[in-house]
């Protein structure tokens, strides 16, 4: 008895993730029609992209603490809904408020968690924490592009307080992935941390 041939997808039905739609150029927002792909908005949006991005090969590194892995993949899915925002609406005050809370209290507890180094930080001293630090530097470049967004009158403004204290956030979770961290002058020597906030 001969076997039946497995069923083939239609074309129409097989999903792709080629669409043309941006082959001339520009892209497409819900709340701001067509863009061209050098437009402000497209470029915090990318800068946004790259700070995810980063953060998740941070988050693979194997000698990450599972906790640490955990609370990063929180702050990825923060950073899906403040993209979701960018691209959509303008993010709300209050929404923008939360964020800024939010992180904020975990700065406050990752500082009174770790010693304190005792100058300025080399990164590189584990595979962890260096990714950290390069995500620390994505967290800088999408700031300094929603800044400009803000400067030019397409709003946002409420979003740079909470971008602010986001790479706060990254560094310390950093320095929390490298318990004995490289610093520029190795002779210096670490010492306890100064409280909860800095």
């Amino acid at each position: 008895m001969s076997r039946r041939p497995p069923p083939v997808l239609s074309a129409a039905r097989a999903p792709s993730i080629t669409t043309r739609r941006g082959d001339g150029g520009t892209t497409r927002l819900p709340a701001f029609g067509e863009l061209p792909k050098h437009h402000p908005r497209i470029e915090a949006l990318g800068a946004l992209d790259e700070l995810v991005c980063a953060l998740g090969l941070a988050r693979a590194a194997s000698s990450l603490p599972a906790r640490l892995r955990r609370e990063i993949a929180a702050l990825q899915r923060d950073l899906f809904r403040l993209g979701n925002a960018l691209a959509g609406t303008r993010l709300p005050a209050p929404a923008a408020r939360r964020l800024l809370a939010r992180w904020s209290r975990r700065c406050a507890v990752l500082e009174r968690s770790a010693a304190w180094p005792a100058g300025f930080v080399l990164p590189g001293a584990t595979e962890a924490g260096a990714r950290l630090d390069v995500a620390r530097a994505a967290a800088r470049r999408l700031e300094r592009r929603v800044c400009a967004l803000a400067a030019d009158g397409l709003g946002e403004r409420a979003a740079l307080a909470a971008l602010n204290r986001l790479s706060d956030y990254l560094w310390l979770l950093a320095r929390a992935a490298e318990p004995e961290p490289d610093l520029l002058d190795d002779r210096a020597r670490r010492r306890a941390p100064p409280g909860a906030t800095r």
